[in-house]
């Protein structure tokens, strides 16, 4: 199989799981970094080079995307067919819209009385929100392999995590 087409998974010599041992991942990237480095084929030819800096580029990509847990969350629902279309599925259960709410309305309250324990007690309670998602969506995609309940809580884990650098801004700025 040419490198090129490989999986992320397959290029890099790991299970195709959500749950992967990150010091396995980092090796497998350093010995494939350190066999395709651009550096090592200075003196080859134009093509060879380029050909280098490809295989250079796509370890970056597969490394980039394994060592996050949403994008790899994210690309293994989309090879097994149900990409997360995040930018135009927006569907949350009603539960989780009011969560929303509730969690906007918890950081308003904290923002306008600068109220540096109700943040970090916010900061805490989404912290362990995004880590049962995370477990969630390694029972859907290991377990159960279900790409459907993963991509809904993959959207949903995104939407926690991007509301964690919400809360993180606003404690960033009591703190200047």
């Amino acid at each position: 199989m040419d490198i090129l087409t490989k999986s992320h998974f397959e290029l890099l010599g790991l299970p195709e799981r959500f749950e992967i041992d990150i010091a396995a991942l980092q090796q497998a990237y350093r010995r494939l970094q350190g066999a395709v480095h651009p550096d090592r084929f200075a003196a080859a030819g134009a093509t060879e080079r380029r050909i280098a800096m490809q295989l250079a580029t796509r370890a970056n990509e597969a490394y980039r995307t394994l060592l996050e847990p949403g994008r790899r969350a994210a690309y293994l629902c989309e090879r097994h067919g149900v990409p997360l279309q995040a930018e135009t599925n927006t569907a949350m259960s009603r539960a989780f819209l009011m969560q929303q709410m509730a969690w906007r309305e918890s950081l308003e309250d904290a923002r306008i009385a600068r109220d540096a324990g109700a943040l970090a007690g916010l900061a805490r309670l989404l912290c362990d929100h995004r880590e049962r998602l995370l477990a969630e969506i390694a029972s859907a995609i290991d377990q159960e392999h279900d790409f459907t309940r993963a991509a809904d809580a993959v959207r949903r884990w995104m939407f926690v995590d991007k509301f964690g650098a919400e809360v993180a801004a606003v404690e960033d700025g009591l703190a200047a």
